[in-house]
């Protein structure tokens, strides 16, 4: 009966998955593997980095998520001139009662998009970290509680861009995953001019589930199973990338927590009780690629993290 029971809320996660998934496929056309990849970031507790050439729809993808979810949405667009205080709040004197009342910052909600977040200098960056990592922000010597759901999603442009600032190597781990959305077939490309001839499908979208549905799908994450294989796995994975040529600074462990957690969050998308290994290779790139600092010779050399991980996964024999 028990089995039966928890086959039952599995199918029930996986429906409200595909509720939400078509929800935003309806307005992101041709990106079908990078909503994929967004929601398994959201459903397994992490943050999402996007990066990309403008115009490409990160800001859309990133709205058509908050749209689609009866939850809290704020949007940051991220300047030159942006001060930390302008995300996390501020205090104001109350003449009345000589007072300070504390006025909050956008980063008190459960969606927070940060719109272009390498343009701002790395002091507004770094007023992310605590945030990001420990779902809380210390504002006047006190600890605030954000609320749950917490998700950030940061989108930024090519780090070659004019007046960017690279995000420090602190930053990028606190992602769980980064990837880039490419561009649509000609095809698609066609179809999104047809979508928005007279308004923006986004205009049209609306909430699909709720907050509790959300509470849902997160709970069920954390009880897919993994075996100690696939965790051995994972941690050989991970600790290949610290000693692996061309690779001077490897991923921590908490780059193996996320590559665990992402996978629960696949298994769970395609109906499993149980991780994987494609769970895991589907998502390493993306999960471990961005934590990576690449020597100066590999540089040189245009060998890329991605590249790095892809032979990593080539060479660790995959657990039968």
């Amino acid at each position: 009966m028990e089995l039966l029971q928890s086959k039952t809320q599995f199918r029930t996660g996986q429906e409200i998955y595909h509720h939400l998934f078509n929800n935003i496929q309806s307005v992101v056309k041709g990106q079908d593997f990078s909503i994929r990849k967004l929601l398994a970031a959201f459903f397994s507790g992490g943050h999402l980095l996007l990066e990309d050439y403008p115009g490409t729809g990160k800001t859309t993808l990133a709205k058509a998520l908050a749209l689609s979810i009866d939850l809290e949405f704020k949007r940051i667009q991220f300047t030159p001139d942006l001060l930390p205080s302008d995300i996390l709040g501020v205090s104001i004197l109350n003449p009345r009662d000589q007072t300070f009342h504390f006025h909050e910052g956008p980063i008190f909600a459960n969606l927070v998009l940060a719109d272009e977040i390498n343009r701002a200098s790395p002091r507004t960056q770094s007023a992310l970290l605590e945030a990001m990592a420990e779902t809380q922000v210390s504002v006047d010597g006190k600890q605030k509680k954000l609320q749950d759901p917490f998700f950030v999603i940061a989108t930024q442009n090519p780090v070659d861009f004019q007046g960017t600032y690279p995000l420090p190597e602190a930053q990028m781990d606190r992602f769980t995953m980064q990837f880039s959305l490419g561009f649509v077939s000609l095809a698609e490309e066609i179809e999104i001019l047809s979508n928005q001839m007279d308004e923006h499908p986004i205009d049209q979208i609306k909430p699909c589930i709720s907050r509790e549905e959300v509470s849902t799908v997160k709970e069920l994450v954390k009880q897919v199973r993994i075996s100690q294989k696939l965790k051995h796995y994972i941690v050989d994975i991970v600790a290949a990338t610290r000693v692996a040529e061309g690779i001077q600074l490897g991923a921590s462990p908490r780059g193996s927590i996320a590559l665990m957690k992402v996978a629960q969050a696949l298994a769970l998308f395609d109906g499993y009780e149980f991780v994987m290994p494609d769970h895991i290779q589907e998502i390493a790139v993306a999960v471990l690629a961005h934590r990576l600092v690449m020597s100066p010779q590999s540089c040189f050399s245009e060998q890329t993290a991605s590249d790095c991980i892809e032979h990593i996964l080539t060479s660790i024999p995959v657990p039968a």
